[in-house]
C-alpha cells in the first residue's frame, strides 16, 4: 500500500512520541489501529459485493447464452427441408398480386409451363434398372446377394 521502510517508521514514532506524549501514545495507537481495522473491513466488504455482482452478471450472461443455444437447437429440430423447398417452389410460380385480385395486368404474359413434369420424366429415364435378379423377398429370407461379374478381388 504505502512504501514505508523501517527508517521512516522510526522517524514517525519519534515524532509521535514527542508530539503526543508518552501517556497518550498507547491510546492514540489503539484508536488508530481500530480505524485501520474498520477501513480494512469496509474495503473487504466492498470487494466482496463487487465480486458477487460480477458473478451475478456472468450467470445472467451464461443463462442468456444457454437460452440462445436452446432456441437454435429447437429451430434445427423443427427444420423440414422438403416443406421449405416446396414453399420456395410455390412462391416462384405464384402469379403477381394484381392478377390474384382479378385486375388485368397490361404487360403480363401467360404463365410459363411448369418444368417439373419434364424434370421428373427425365430423372426417371436417367435412373438405370436394377441389374440384380434378386428380389426383396430373397434378402428377407437370408439369401446372399449375387456376385458381380468382373469382381475386384
Amino acid at each position: 500500500m504505502f512504501d514505508i521502510g523501517w527508517g521512516e517508521l522510526v522517524v514517525i514514532g519519534i515524532v509521535a512520541l514527542i508530539a503526543i506524549g508518552p501517556k497518550e501514545l498507547p491510546t492514540v495507537l489503539r484508536t488508530l489501529g481500530q480505524y485501520m481495522g474498520k477501513v480494512r473491513r469496509m474495503a473487504a466488504e466492498f470487494q466482496g459485493q463487487f465480486q458477487e455482482a460480477m458473478r451475478e452478471a456472468e450467470m445472467a450472461e451464461l443463462k442468456k447464452q444457454a437460452e440462445d443455444l436452446k432456441n437454435s437447437v429447437s429451430e434445427l429440430t423443427k427444420f423440414d427441408p422438403m416443406a421449405s423447398t416446396q414453399k420456395d417452389i410455390e412462391r416462384a410460380f405464384e402469379t403477381p398480386e394484381l392478377e390474384k385480385a382479378g385486375e388485368p395486368v397490361a404487360d403480363a404474359s401467360p404463365p410459363a409451363p411448369s418444368p417439373l413434369p419434364e424434370l421428373q420424366q427425365e430423372m426417371n429415364t436417367a435412373l438405370p434398372e436394377p441389374a440384380s435378379p434378386v428380389s426383396e423377398k430373397d434378402f428377407a429370407a437370408g439369401a446372399p446377394p449375387p456376385k458381380q461379374a468382373g469382381g475386384g478381388g
